[in-house]
């Protein structure tokens, strides 16, 4: 009999231990599986979007954490570099601002949209130029160098300094499209990276340029436009129109362990915390769509 007991208990604790080492994946707060494979080596490419980037480089950190098989490299230069090179088969993922049909040379019906969230872009200033608040007339002024001087508009007596982003950027098209309603800016310095942006404008008298809500901090001073203060809420019904949604574009035969890090960016976990904390918007908190022509519904 205690030989029988014996043998039965060493099933037992066999089957415990294959149950246990049998699969590795974790869950997300949908239920799904973060993990495809817990030793073949994945290697994804991320390109484009500085304005994004922050975001999907904490969400690569949190899901390599979780799949150490998994390496993401995440890299900026902008939406068109993004659409460009995953157009091309250069990446796995290009991030833009911009819908793929916005941008010259790209072939959208080659690649499939992933939107994985919505960015407020607001005009950012040095905060010693002493405005807070000014109309969408007077926004276009600045920026068409037909007004030079803070004073102008309410400042100091300070000359205007206009630092723009390199052509090629999401935040650039966004911001030229919905807050210049298609004006032509002015000449002025360009950047490519949305964090360089900020610090130049932090610390250059006068300077006025956009970025993100995601890169808004203590160090500049985020525009209010006709009285409406650039805040996520205000984004959410249109209030605020200077804004977009986040792609992460693929080939349209992608590899499968792209998608399931993609079905990540989307799920619970992601949506309901990460970008919320970084400064973004979820589709699903938006109360309007737009669609590619602009219009609202």
């Amino acid at each position: 009999m205690k030989k029988i007991l014996l043998s039965l208990t060493t099933v037992g604790i066999l089957f415990t231990l294959a149950a246990c080492g049998g699969s590795s994946d974790t869950k997300d707060s949908t239920g799904e599986s973060k993990k495809a494979s817990s030793t073949e080596k994945v290697e994804i490419t991320s390109v484009g979007s500085t304005a994004l980037q922050p975001l999907v480089e904490k969400v690569a950190e949190i899901y390599m954490t979780d799949n150490p098989n998994y390496t993401i490299t995440v890299q900026g230069g902008g939406s068109g570099t993004g659409l460009t090179q995953v157009s091309s088969g250069a990446v796995d993922i290009g991030n833009s601002d911009v819908y793929a049909e916005e941008k010259d040379g790209i072939d959208a019906s080659k690649i499939e949209d992933h939107q994985i969230a919505v960015v407020g872009v607001a005009p950012v200033i040095n905060k010693e130029a002493g405005v807070k608040d000014i109309t969408k007339d007077q926004l276009k002024d600045i920026f068409t160098g037909k007004t030079t001087n803070w004073k102008d508009v309410g400042g100091k007596d300070q000359k205007i300094e206009i630092i723009n982003r390199a052509a090629g950027s999401g935040t650039r098209a966004t911001f030229e499209k919905w807050g210049l309603e298609g004006a032509e800016p002015a000449k002025g310095q360009e950047q490519d990276s949305s964090g360089t942006v900020r610090k130049i404008v932090a610390e250059t008298p006068g300077a006025i340029s956009y970025l993100a809500f995601s890169y808004i901090d203590e160090s500049i001073q985020g525009l209010a436009i006709d009285g409406v203060e650039p805040k996520d809420e205000n984004v959410t019904d249109n209030s605020w129109k200077i804004w977009a949604y986040e792609h992460m574009y693929t080939q349209k035969d992608a590899k499968k362990e792209v998608i399931t890090f993609l079905d990540y960016m989307k799920s619970d976990d992601v949506q309901k915390n990460v970008i919320k904390e970084l400064g973004y918007i979820a589709i699903s908190d938006m109360k309007v769509e737009r669609d590619l022509d602009g219009k609202i519904k």
